[in-house]
């Protein structure tokens, strides 16, 4: 029977973040790159504003970001994955080492590197543009028997699912994962779940999750919705984070709902890259997955206070919880 919805206190832990295991990430990896400049004008060949670029940056995305964001918080990396055999992959595997992650690229030089182009003029992003292709499956094949010899050394493993090809081999992964008796987290994309059943913690964002099990006017029909599908996917928790509303987690043992504690809502990219790198990290430090949840509730209101994909440090933690 399902457990009465209760709302989480905020205050679930104030100690600091503990210290972490080893947590592998694998997934779609992608270069953020951000072109920054001055918008004074608007372009006499079509009704669009012409930015004069002064700036530019590159940034760890999708499946990068989420290493990028269990690195910062203290925890050991592994990173696998595929990039092609050009400067945008470079860039990722310089990024990588300065984060002190240990990657383990796949270079695939039928394919370009997935890269995100963002221009941002005046603080504000005007334009993404996206460059992208499937790896190989002579690649893919390799990356699989990668993972095989990697799951051992790890304690938690995250699946970060963007849908670009890289976890065609996600059920055979998460079954290697659970025979370890590892923690299989996975951020899921798609219009079938099926893929992810028997993983240990399903994060679904609001729309996702609507895409699967269909629309609700009430959290009871929510609860009954998320709740069948946790346990046909055999599930032990299904974390759904909900933009402004929080988050909510859902187990057998009931319901747990978690406000969401951002002050300032600056930009949500990668936000949900924050949430899943920090239970991990988490679980991986030994914590349970209720005080993980409530850890990365407040990661994830920090870091949508910054723009662009972002991360969230140890001490940015530990001061907001002693400030509350």
């Amino acid at each position: 029977m399902t457990a009465k919805l209760t709302t989480a206190a905020t205050t679930a832990t104030r100690s600091a973040v503990p210290e972490s295991g080893r947590v592998l990430v694998v997934g779609d990896i992608m270069l953020d790159r951000y072109w920054f400049g001055e918008v004074s004008r608007i372009s006499p060949e079509a009704p669009v504003p012409i930015v004069r670029v002064e700036r530019r940056e590159d940034r760890l995305g999708g499946a990068a970001n989420v290493a990028r964001n269990a690195a910062a918080l203290g925890a050991a990396i592994g990173l696998l994955g595929v990039v092609g055999t050009d400067e945008a992959g470079d860039m990722v595997e310089r990024l990588l080492r300065d984060a002190g992650i240990d990657s383990r690229l796949n270079r695939d030089a039928a394919i370009s590197t997935i890269i995100k182009l963002r221009v941002i003029g005046r603080q504000q992003q005007l334009l993404r543009i996206d460059f992208e292709q499937p790896p190989s499956d002579a690649v893919l094949r390799d990356k699989l028997t990668q993972f095989n010899a990697l799951a051992p050394q790890y304690d938690v493993i995250v699946l970060s699912d963007y849908a670009k090809g890289s976890l065609v081999n996600v059920r055979e992964m998460i079954a290697l994962g659970r025979d370890l008796g590892k923690k299989v987290l996975v951020d899921p994309k798609g219009e079938d779940f099926s893929c992810y059943a028997g993983a240990s913690i399903l994060t679904p964002n609001k729309g996702e999750l609507k895409r699967i099990v269909g629309s609700w006017t009430t959290e009871s029909q929510l609860t009954e919705k998320a709740q069948q599908l946790r346990a046909g996917l055999q599930l032990e928790a299904l974390l759904v984070t909900r933009s402004e509303e929080g988050m909510t987690l859902y187990t057998d043992r009931g319901v747990l709902h978690m406000p969401t504690l951002a002050r300032e809502v600056y930009d949500v990219s990668g936000a949900g890259d924050t949430v899943i790198a920090t239970v991990a990290v988490m679980l991986a430090g030994g914590r349970p997955i209720e005080e993980a949840v409530a850890i990365a509730n407040r990661a994830g209101g920090i870091v949508v206070g910054k723009l662009g994909t972002a991360t969230v440090t140890r001490e940015e933690l530990f001061d907001q919880a002693q400030s509350k």
